[in-house]
């Protein structure tokens, strides 16, 4: 029952004295209520460790919930959001007999129809899916990815608690209004219901696979779509190596400098040539294709996925060439230009905010510096300026953070910026070159004529509206002073009606 839940959650919030987050409001019964607690229970570990350990209790949705927040730098402290990027979504599996139920439901024919073989051990259990390997009955070795029995009806009742405590937490926390806890449940909300059609996810792969048909730099597997369901997805089994596991990566003797430089490639061109980029490139998602002649990466698991606009891959590129030029004054201007910092914020001020999270930084060898925690400092120190940015730029940001320690992690004199300088030269250049931009013109004029053609009409409606608003301002004020007139008149009958009902009580007493 739902109530037991609440009961629950509310132990794991004083277990775990989560009460520190919050700087309630002055004088609130929950503050007084919970002051007692101050007294007797002394903090074990730091806040974020706490947080990270209360949310591993509470179950895989709430976990997930955590990896959510931990993309989100604008609205965490930096040790809060790196605590909880360290929240592992891992699972006990649940047993085959279920795994047969979900796919002969969901093919409506006997697995051994399906599949020729089926490996009822599975290769990776998480919260929401599972993934086992099997072969069809052409002899393709696939891996097969099965949705959680009754999972959905566990992430709705989750998700309603969430909503619940966000309702609560925007009434009583002094952040509340500034952080709206609701819309970032929903934006969590809208992310969990996509992992929860597997046909979508398959799309991703597929879209990505497209994208990197070439497999030189990433090799994506091949979705079977005539074996995909919302609730089951089967794709080529990749046989590459953990991307964790570097002493058999140089046993297969691949040049560890030439993969680091390649997943940075890879970033850049997700990012500016495609806009669309695999998420969750963590070390459990990537392995190491096993060809020395030519290091690639492979990506599994495409539940996470980002995407950007034009103008967003337009204000990234201008971010990236202005901290690669530690040109600080037009970091602040693309902050507010693009609205992601409070409209009335002071260019100065926050310039010399980014200068003083980010000069220190400098100082370092540049194969030192990461670039990743270079914007997250920029975002954690305009976090004071409101920053609110959209959740793909977010995306974005964890991503590259991902990429750029994989790299570090495979060839530590990795050097970012020497690999981003010139790809962003080029990107610059591709994108006004007077060729490119003849192009973008021809694609775009039938919708310039088509607005152009319309705009008499546009023109029109709107001079009618405008036609219309004065009418109505002009009825309305008629109909508002009656309304006054009426108001006055009614006004002055009750007041009679008081004045005879207070001589009547008058009466009354005295007599």
């Amino acid at each position: 029952m739902i109530i037991f839940r609440i009961i629950f959650i509310i132990f794991i919030v004083l277990k775990f004295r989560l009460d520190e987050f919050f700087k309630l409001r002055k004088n609130s019964l929950l503050s007084i209520l919970l002051y007692p607690l101050s007294l007797i229970k002394p903090k074990k570990n730091n806040r974020a460790i706490r947080l990270r350990l209360a949310l591993e209790s509470l179950g895989p949705i709430f976990i997930k919930f955590g990896q959510m927040l931990s993309t989100r730098k604008d609205l965490l402290p930096n040790d809060i959001a790196i605590e909880l990027s360290k929240l592992q979504d891992k699972v006990p599996p649940f047993e085959f007999e279920k795994v047969k139920q979900t796919i002969e439901n969901a093919y409506s024919k006997k697995i051994s129809s399906v599949f020729k073989e089926f490996n009822e051990k599975p290769v990776a259990s998480a919260s929401v899916a599972q993934v086992h390997f099997a072969i069809l009955h052409n002899g393709e070795k696939v891996a097969v990815k099965i949705l959680r029995p009754n999972i959905e009806s566990e992430v709705k009742k989750d998700i309603k608690l969430l909503h619940l405590i966000a309702n609560i937490l925007y009434k009583i926390w002094s952040d509340g209004k500034r952080l709206k806890p609701d819309e970032v449940v929903s934006e969590f909300e809208r992310h969990t219901q996509s992992e929860l059609n597997l046909l979508l996810e398959a799309g991703h792969c597929s879209h990505l696979g497209e994208n990197f048909k070439d497999k030189k730099l990433l090799v994506v597997p091949n979705v079977f779509w005539d074996y995909c369901h919302e609730k089951v997805m089967v794709m080529e089994r990749m046989d590459g190596i953990p991307i964790s596991n570097i002493d058999v990566i140089k046993k297969n003797k691949i040049n560890l400098s030439e993969l680091a430089k390649n997943g940075v490639e890879i970033f850049f061109t997700q990012v500016f040539r495609d806009g669309f980029f695999h998420a969750d490139m963590h070390p459990g998602n990537i392995q190491v294709a096993k060809k020395p002649e030519d290091p690639a990466y492979v990506a599994v698991d495409y539940a996470i996925v980002g995407s950007l606009s034009e103008e967003e891959q337009y204000q990234i590129g201008r971010m990236l060439v202005a901290v690669i030029g530690r040109d600080f004054k037009e970091v602040a201007n693309i902050l507010i230009e693009s609205k992601w910092v409070a409209p009335d914020t002071r260019p100065n001020d926050l310039e010399n905010t980014i200068r003083a999270a980010c000069e220190p930084i400098f100082d370092q060898p540049m194969e030192k510096i990461n670039f990743g925690e270079m914007l997250l400092f920029i975002f954690d120190s305009a976090r004071r300026f409101d920053l609110r940015m959209q959740p793909s730029l977010m995306l974005l940001q964890k991503t590259l953070v991902n990429i750029e320690g994989l790299g570090k992690q495979l060839y530590p004199a990795l050097d970012f910026w020497s690999i981003a300088n010139p790809f962003l030269k080029n990107w610059i250049s591709e994108r006004y070159n007077p060729k490119k931009l003849t192009e973008w013109a021809k694609r775009n004029s039938l919708s310039w004529l088509e607005k152009a053609r319309k705009f008499p009409e546009i023109a029109d409606t709107a001079i009618e509206q405008v036609s219309k608003l004065e009418s109505y301002q002009k009825a309305n004020e008629a109909r508002h002073k009656q309304l006054m007139d009426k108001l006055y008149v009614q006004g002055r009958f009750n007041g009679v009606l008081i004045l005879i009902f207070i001589i009547l009580i008058i009466f009354l007493i005295n007599s």
